[in-house]
């Protein structure tokens, strides 16, 4: 299932599920926002801080259900932090079934991205949340107005050299995001996976937050579930700004063992480029060609 696109001068709905949003921030975040031809909605929720480091679970997915709902939001947009996973339980899938919206974001919304698609089949987009707008690149606005507004991506676009580790061309549906929380959300009830399926996997971590022992470890994870069996190809985003030869080499073995290609980019993740991914799409990879095709 696809979401009808963002429409020019369209209502785009903000909300916080994983980080306490500052209101001179945010009040900056949103006149960027509009100076792009856009309408914001603000969440009730958005600057509260129940918890002190959150707003609580309920009202984080409050805002998130209430976007959803609501008629005039065709898109909703939001950031990374923590603690997205805690919002799972109190989700209203089937109102993301009956109002089917556009929902973006990207590091811990990874785990609100995945679920919204594996309990309802409607593609998400991972890769860009409402602070671009502050340092909007031209790499990265094309990559939001031909997924989210035009909807005419046919093949990914890339804005840095594709360094190729495991050769190949496999086909699957696109699933993925920040790594830990991807990890995480395998075998979890809100993460049902069809093992009769397969998958290709796009997958990116940074140096900040876990050094690349950190970053072998989750893929090993990854490596001893049921899951891995139903993965065709691994598109792994930006990491660190200096090249570190070992991580290519854990890529290149993640994709030796298993037979499948494996590729490392800078695209997308925590880096400066923002390319987005639709959670969910049928898509080839081809790494002798340097090329991801939607399907």
């Amino acid at each position: 299932m696809r979401a009808p696109c963002l429409t020019p001068g369209g209502t785009i709905g903000i909300c916080s599920p994983s980080h306490v949003a500052q209101y001179d921030d945010y009040q900056s975040v949103i006149a960027a926002i509009r100076r792009k031809g856009y309408r914001v909605r603000e969440a009730d929720n958005l600057y509260r801080a129940t918890d002190v480091y959150l707003a609580s679970p309920r009202e984080r997915a409050d805002d998130l259900n209430q976007l959803i709902a609501d008629p005039e939001v065709e898109l909703v947009l939001f950031g990374g932090g923590e603690g997205s996973d805690e919002l799972l339980p109190y989700i209203d899938f089937e109102n993301v079934r009956k109002h089917p919206k556009r929902v973006c974001s990207y590091s811990d919304g990874t785990t609100i991205l995945d679920a919204i698609w594996a309990q309802t089949g409607l593609e998400t987009y991972y890769g860009q949340m409402p602070h671009i707008f502050l340092d909007l690149r031209c790499y990265d606005y094309d990559h939001f107005l031909h997924h989210l507004v035009l909807g005419d991506v046919s093949e990914h676009f890339a804005n840095s050299p594709w360094r190729v580790q495991a050769k190949g061309t496999a086909s699957g549906t696109l699933i993925g995001g920040y790594l830990c929380n991807f990890a995480l959300l395998l075998g979890s009830r809100y993460f049902p996976i069809d093992l009769s399926q397969k998958y290709l996997l796009f997958l990116e971590d940074h140096e900040h937050f876990g050094d690349v022992a950190h970053v072998s470890a989750l893929l090993s994870y990854i490596e001893q579930t049921d899951f891995i069996r139903c993965v065709t190809g691994l598109l792994f985003g930006h990491y660190s700004e200096k090249p570190y030869p070992e991580l290519l080499g854990r890529i290149r073995r993640f994709g030796e063992e298993h037979g499948i290609p494996a590729v490392y980019c800078d695209d997308f993740g925590h880096g400066v480029s923002h390319a987005i991914f639709p959670i969910g799409r049928p898509a080839m990879l081809d790494t002798e060609e340097s090329v991801l095709r939607y399907l």
